[in-house]
């Protein structure tokens, strides 16, 4: 008897939906981006993309713990001679709070071909409303 391998074709993807009110944000990344490799699921295969879909809602209710508001920085850089751009996390998350969550996402991902694509699967919203009630996505509770 050899070991299971997933395939893409054995894979059934569920939707799950996150209230990211009052979260903190770390717990929540971590948690959202265990869900979207698939290892909460038996089948779990490091190379397979075996994950599920995840909507998370109320982003700007998201919290950080400490000082971080003010001491966490976010970088881009435009690819030109002093083209960088220093934000706050105070900042980013009054401007643009899904863009604060799937940053942290990102970060817990693989960073390879498999982390990109995994990346698509997550769908995040600053309100309480999303378009994808047609998936009926489950609730996933998070402490």
């Amino acid at each position: 008897m050899g070991t299971y391998t997933a395939k893409m074709e054995d894979v059934e993807r569920s939707w799950y939906i996150v209230n990211a009110e009052n979260k903190v944000l770390g717990k929540l990344a971590a948690e959202v981006a265990s869900i979207l490799r698939g290892k909460h699921k038996p089948i779990f295969t490091p190379h397979v993309d075996a994950g599920d879909f995840i909507v998370v809602v109320n982003a700007e209710k998201v919290h950080l713990t400490g000082r971080k508001l003010d001491k966490k920085l976010y970088f881009s850089h435009s690819g030109y001679p002093g083209g960088l751009k220093v934000k706050s996390a105070g900042k980013m998350l009054k401007e643009k709070p899904e863009e604060v969550i799937r940053h942290a996402v990102r970060g817990m991902l693989p960073k390879n071909r498999l982390g990109r694509r995994l990346i698509t699967k997550l769908k995040i919203y600053t309100g309480p409303d999303h378009p994808h009630q047609a998936q009926n996505p489950k609730e996933l509770k998070i402490n």
